[in-house]
């Protein structure tokens, strides 16, 4: 049987990468999920921080990779 789901705990809000025009924004936080250790990551949340949408969580070690990767991009 599926455990229940438990709402993850925003350990510390780390920045907004945009706003939706209904208020939803996408952000970078460092989140504990079901307990276990906080992990970075990036999703969409409603303005009350009660409805989420689906996002991508990384260990330290990914958030560096992929830090060094975007550094690597060209962006003109």
């Amino acid at each position: 049987m599926a455990e229940e789901f438990t709402p993850p705990v925003i350990e510390k809000e780390l920045g907004v990468l945009s706003e939706s025009k209904a208020g939803w924004k996408l952000e970078l936080n460092f989140v504990s999920w079901g307990g276990r250790p906080a992990k970075y990551d990036i999703r969409s949340w409603d303005p009350e921080h009660n409805k989420m949408g689906k996002g991508v969580t990384f260990t330290k070690a990914e958030l560096a990779e992929l830090k060094k990767l975007l550094n690597s991009l060209d962006l003109e």
